[in-house]
């Protein structure tokens, strides 16, 4: 850790959730905790630098998260969503929205639209820490203590409240040999982790997005074309669940955190995105 490096705690709530998993097609599945490029996108928005003009994009990917924390419940949503892509169309001098050669919004026609069962999160205890540049993460922390929009998590109607921000350090650096003993669930990198309880459910999350269009990145909105591309970089994670120990093969050194009377234990070389 660099000298002018912090951590910053955030710990927030949110009463609804889905974090699309791109990977599931027949039904909608969320990913069990936010994945690291929904974060960033919820801190661009707070800063209003959707696009790193003020930033830098860098200084943004660089950031190292660690996500903790699990929700109460899991239900099943059924949604008619719109499928395909939407086109720009001018019809009588007017730029309206087009989806399989159907307006989008009319009141006589509509685009296609297919049901589809989507998973959803209900009651979301989240402890989001976050690693880097301690003047960058100022910035940050003062856009987050006080907001001057609604901020949201996943989806814009996934609203979040921030209980708490806070400028954290560990309380201790040591070896575990036999189990990792977690206060919450959380994500930890499943790339040569000597996990030996190999039963924990494994994701591939996007840790990393960027519009582009023809190799460039999009500085604005405006630059948005047909031709534009998102380009995501995944990352293999293992989810620990409610089991709460990981079982471990090997040692490897924890960074060992202390808030509110829980111990956060966030492995050093596994547990940041």
């Amino acid at each position: 850790m660099n000298e002018s490096d912090k951590i910053f705690l955030m710990e927030i709530f949110q009463p609804f959730a889905q974090y699309r998993n791109p990977f599931t097609f027949y039904y909608a599945q969320t990913y069990p905790l936010p994945p690291k490029s929904t974060i960033i996108g919820m801190l661009q928005n707070a800063q209003n630098d959707w696009y790193g003009n003020n930033n830098g994009v860098e200084n943004w990917w660089n950031l190292k998260v660690s996500v903790h924390g699990g929700f109460e419940s899991v239900f099943w949503n059924y949604q008619q969503l719109i499928k395909g892509d939407i086109d720009l169309i001018k019809k009588k001098d007017e730029i309206k929205l087009w989806n399989q050669e159907l307006p989008l919004y009319s009141k006589n026609l509509k685009s296609q639209r297919t049901p589809v069962y989507q998973q959803e999160l209900f009651n979301g205890h989240l402890y989001i820490f976050l690693r880097g540049d301690g003047n960058f993460l100022n910035k940050i922390y003062d856009s987050l203590a006080k907001p001057t929009k609604i901020l949201y998590l996943g989806r814009s109607e996934d609203l979040v409240f921030i209980k708490d921000i806070v400028e954290i350090k560990p309380v201790a650096q040591e070896g575990q040999n036999e189990g990792l003993w977690l206060s919450y669930p959380m994500y930890i990198k499943s790339c040569n982790f000597p996990i030996k309880n190999e039963k924990f459910p494994v994701y591939s999350i996007p840790t990393k997005t960027k519009l582009m269009t023809n190799n460039n990145i999009l500085k604005h909105k405006a630059e948005i074309t047909s031709s534009t591309e998102r380009a995501v970089e995944f990352t293999s994670i293992i989810y620990s669940g409610f089991d709460n120990i990981v079982y471990l093969s090997s040692r490897i050194e924890v960074e060992i955190f202390e808030y509110k009377g829980y111990k956060f234990k966030i492995p050093l070389e596994w547990g940041w995105l």
